[in-house]
């Protein structure tokens, strides 16, 4: 063999050995035998100040799918391009659902490539006017739940005619309890056509409601075919309530019986999400951490 060849031949080995490396990677990282998908809202610094170059990141560490969370400066069809050149699926965006946008939303989703069309919150369009402040403990109402249910159910019949399926996101202040045993979100579940309106469980901010997703798959199958993969700091003396986001397996979540819940109540696709404070490291770096996490889960 001359050096040439040699030299060849160890660069073959060599992109072969990566390849076979990274595939693992990614293999390995799916509970569920399902591409590993990120929601974009945790790295939005990072997408705001280089988009490709971001993406490209996603993917080396192994992502196989995104869940948008706006555009940017681009146009949803210039977004896709930036995924399609990163070798990454869309198959779910969140989008704003005011009556004036519901058409262009969901003409976004689909320019997306995306399956499902869903909302992070609707309580502004509810109340017809956004939150004074965040607040993680605040409350939905009986009222809101049954006008947000209303809207849930128009929006998801705009969807189905656009080909598309809705899905409502919800936070924690669903799980207010009415006063019968009954929550905001048992509401929102009871109210809202099943073949209109899906549901995509923050796992984490109903483990912070002090709810267990696994009880709502058991009892809901099919409703629930996306989820938020994201942990939060114990509640201590100094800061009791208020919420601490928390890299994967940092902190009071334990994803192992939600993972095998979800998958026997049809669980189609997963979004690693974490909120702040971005204390211990970056948000690209927590997002690396968090990946391990769910490769960890496979062995």
């Amino acid at each position: 063999m001359t050096r040439r060849n040699f030299l060849i031949q160890s660069g073959r080995l060599a992109a072969v050995a990566f390849a076979s490396t990274w595939l693992s990677r990614r293999t390995f990282a799916n509970p569920l035998g399902k591409a590993v998908g990120i929601q974009l809202y945790t790295i939005r610094e990072a997408m705001d100040a280089d988009a490709p170059g971001t993406l490209k990141k996603l993917r080396e560490i192994g992502y196989g799918a995104v869940e948008t969370a706006g555009f940017g400066r681009r146009t949803a069809k210039e977004f896709r391009r930036l995924l399609d050149d990163n070798g990454l699926d869309c198959p779910s965006a969140h989008l704003g659902f005011e009556p004036d946008k519901v058409s262009a939303s969901l003409d976004d989703a689909n320019a997306l490539g995306a399956k499902y069309a869903a909302s992070g919150s609707l309580d502004g369009i509810v109340k017809a006017a956004k939150p004074a402040a965040w607040s993680a403990t605040r409350a939905m109402s009986r009222d809101e739940a049954m006008r947000t249910a209303e809207l849930c159910n128009r929006i998801g019949a705009a969807a189905k005619k656009a080909g598309l399926q809705y899905a409502y996101h919800n936070h924690a202040f669903e799980f207010t309890d009415l006063g019968d045993g009954t929550t905001a979100f048992d509401l929102l579940l009871q109210e809202t056509d099943p073949a209109l309106v899906k549901f995509e469980i923050d796992c984490g901010w109903m483990v912070f409601a002090g709810r267990n997703p696994v009880d709502y798959f058991t009892k809901h199958p099919h409703r629930f075919p996306l989820i938020h993969v994201k942990d939060f700091l114990a509640a201590d003396d100094k800061v009791p309530k208020e919420m601490r986001g928390a890299e994967l397996g940092h902190g009071v979540v334990d994803y192992k019986p939600i993972f095998s819940a979800a998958g026997k109540a049809g669980l189609q696709h997963f979004f690693v999400e974490q909120e702040g404070p971005f204390e211990r490291m970056s948000p690209l770096e927590a997002v690396n951490v968090d990946f391990d996490y769910l490769q960890s889960m496979s062995g």
